[in-house]
């Protein structure tokens, strides 16, 4: 064992330590509130976002801007300091933080997105529906560089779309995939051995070879997941399903074959977006604020990238870990895959 290896094991032994006497200290010294607020430092806080005004304004009324900018996945960051990217549940909260705020006559979103999963754009749409049920704040969506596939599916329930003439939308469907390594394992002499319970356990499987049933399974949960997807943007767009199906054949549109066919309204930066609103709403003097995720310390994370950092990147340690904490499960997606 190497001398980087033996620096990650004693580091790891003393933060176990440092933790488990932080514990007993906090514990016996501290009341239970204070033990929680001590623990908090060390947690996730993953309601925590900032509200930071873009514009200023003379009047009582807020335009709330919103983005989805990245991947539209729950997965947590593994990042020390997560302050990048999409974070699923900071932007629900937001949604939810928008809605609650009386100050606030309009939302904004701002999308910039290929898409993610079929779950985590559900809940956006339902989040949104819910919002223009309980509180009917009209809900204008701006469009950045792309916008496809679930960057589409929860921009569809907005009150108006607005693009980019360059913007990349569309890819309206369902995919899933997986890598098949059957030939590789044979030329490398690798028999996979799996023991499971029903006849289906290992569908799709990256060590073998799909049976027709077995796609045909498949293909039922994609095509289901795609009539859901056809539905939500007859709904939000006012169209037939049978219109919707015509163009959704996960082809890429433009901004300008978007507006032609009907996906979105009117062509306009984010600025001309909220300056829209303002004029619809009659509230030309509204402030605009914009929602951010708010930089998030995690204790967690910072031992796991200390132990990567000193173990290597090759190490056993580090492909470990990556092991344990990845899923490379095939799962249905409503993303643009390139």
């Amino acid at each position: 064992m190497n001398g980087k290896r033996w620096a990650a094991l004693i580091i790891a032994a003393a933060l176990l330590f440092f933790s488990l006497i932080v514990n007993i200290t906090t514990s016996a010294l501290f009341s239970e509130e204070e033990t929680d607020l001590f623990n908090e430092l060390f947690a996730t806080a993953d309601e925590s976002f900032i509200e930071e005004v873009v514009e200023e304004g003379s009047g009582s009324d807020k335009i709330a801007v919103l983005s989805v900018d990245g991947t539209i996945l729950a997965d947590s960051s593994s990042s020390l300091i997560s302050s990048g990217g999409y974070d699923h549940e900071s932007f629900l909260a937001q949604l939810d933080y928008a809605a609650e705020d009386d100050s606030v006559a309009g939302i904004v979103m701002y999308v910039n997105s290929p898409g993610g999963g079929v779950v985590e754009s559900r809940q956006i749409y339902d989040k949104i529906q819910q919002i223009k049920k309980d509180t009917e704040k009209p809900i204008y969506v701006s469009m950045g560089g792309m916008a496809a596939s679930g960057g589409y599916y929860i921009s569809a329930p907005a009150d108006k779309i607005f693009a980019l003439e360059e913007t990349w939308t569309g890819s309206l469907g369902v995919i899933m995939s997986s890598v098949n390594f059957t030939q590789l394992l044979e030329n490398i002499g690798v028999e996979s051995v799996t023991i499971k319970s029903g006849e289906y356990k290992d569908i799709m499987s990256s060590t073998r070879d799909m049976t027709e049933e077995e796609q045909q399974i498949m293909q039922t949960l994609n095509d289901n997941a795609f009539n859901r997807f056809v539905q939500v943007i007859a709904e939000g767009r006012g169209m037939t399903e049978a219109e919707v199906r015509e163009i959704a054949d996960g082809r890429i549109y433009d901004g300008i074959q978007a507006k032609q066919i009907g996906l979105v309204d009117d062509f306009g930066y984010l600025e001309d977006v909220t300056a829209a609103m303002k004029s619809d709403l009659g509230i030309e003097n509204a402030q605009v604020v914009r929602y951010t995720s708010a930089p998030n310390f995690k204790f967690s994370q910072f031992f796991s990238a200390t132990m990567q950092n000193l173990s290597g990147e090759s190490s056993e340690l580090s492909g470990l870990m990556q092991k344990l904490t990845q899923s490379n499960s095939p799962r249905l997606m409503y993303l643009y895959a390139e």
